[in-house]
């Protein structure tokens, strides 16, 4: 007898910097968001795919959800993690074991009516010293909300992840599958070169500077077993520039560096990677700016 297939759409919420990348790199098995210890490092809708036998389960980590609309591109990234809420077949709500904060009683409010089930994460459990302190925060939780599941859990640790992902795949709706068994990303590689720049150079910058950039990969061409890569980092003043460069071009050659040994493990090719920094005047909130740099 065939066996029935398994498939749906797990949308991973939160606030920004709860885990939710690392969460997503451990569900699918390899890295597949890019991630930093700073807030707001996911700005668009990144699909991991991950398929056991019968079962797909698409999983969608969304840029974390957050109070301040100041800019459009809060706005963008607000929108964007709404609607995924609203079309998901099962939702995680990851939240910070060691503290509650403002923006998770916003989205417990945005889950008032999703009809999905909806798990709760409780993620960094590592950090909490004493356990027992667990179970009343669990408690509190779990009378706020109609949890499907509650999956204490730490995802730097992996630790709970496999206990994750079976509840996960156990709500997943009858269906066939929507990518091929072997397919983790929809993202495509032009993409995925851009947020591994974008990613070192939030890692080696401070303050505004990792906010106010993004990439763009203007060429990739192969030439033999060499992958050359053109790609040009925006910011959006021009005092931003001469930081982002550094002195000498020290900054700008290390993001190079970096970037391109993750690039060479990705395709196992040789990379040749050059890198401008352009100016693209407040393109963070201005609409027609940000979908001219692929905010779609």
């Amino acid at each position: 007898m065939n066996k029935i297939e398994k498939c749906g759409y797990v949308a991973i919420i939160g606030r920004p910097n709860v885990g939710k990348s690392t969460l997503l790199n451990d569900l699918v098995g390899q890295k597949v968001s890019i991630v930093s210890p700073k807030p707001q490092t996911t700005r668009q809708q990144i699909l991991g795919i991950k398929t056991v036998d019968e079962v797909q389960a698409v999983y969608i980590d969304t840029p974390g959800l957050h109070k301040t609309e100041q800019r459009a591109m809060n706005r963008y990234m607000n929108r964007l993690a709404n609607a995924v809420i609203i079309d998901a077949n099962v939702v995680v709500f990851m939240v910070d074991a060691t503290r509650w904060y403002d923006e998770d009683d916003a989205i417990l409010e945005k889950l008032a009516d999703v009809t999905a089930p909806v798990i709760l994460a409780i993620n960094k459990i590592d950090k909490v010293k004493d356990k027992s302190r667990l179970l009343p925060f669990i408690s509190r939780l779990s009378e706020r909300y109609n949890f499907a599941k509650i999956v204490p859990m730490s995802a730097k640790k992996y630790e709970n992840v496999a206990e994750l992902e079976k509840v996960i795949m156990d709500l997943l709706p009858e269906g066939p599958h929507f990518f091929p068994d072997e397919q983790v990303t929809d993202k495509d590689e032009r993409f995925q070169v851009a947020e591994l720049i974008r990613e070192k150079l939030i890692q080696l910058t401070e303050q505004e500077i990792p906010y106010s950039t993004t990439v763009v990969v203007e060429s990739m061409k192969l030439e033999g077993n060499l992958l050359n890569i053109s790609a040009i980092i925006w910011v959006e003043r021009e005092g931003q520039k001469p930081i982002v460069i550094g002195k000498d071009g020290a900054l700008l050659k290390r993001i190079g560096t970096l970037a391109r040994k993750d690039i060479e493990k990705l395709f196992d090719k040789k990379v040749f990677l050059r890198l401008w920094v352009k100016v693209k005047s407040d393109w963070t909130n201005n609409e027609r700016l940000l979908q001219g740099l692929g905010f779609e």
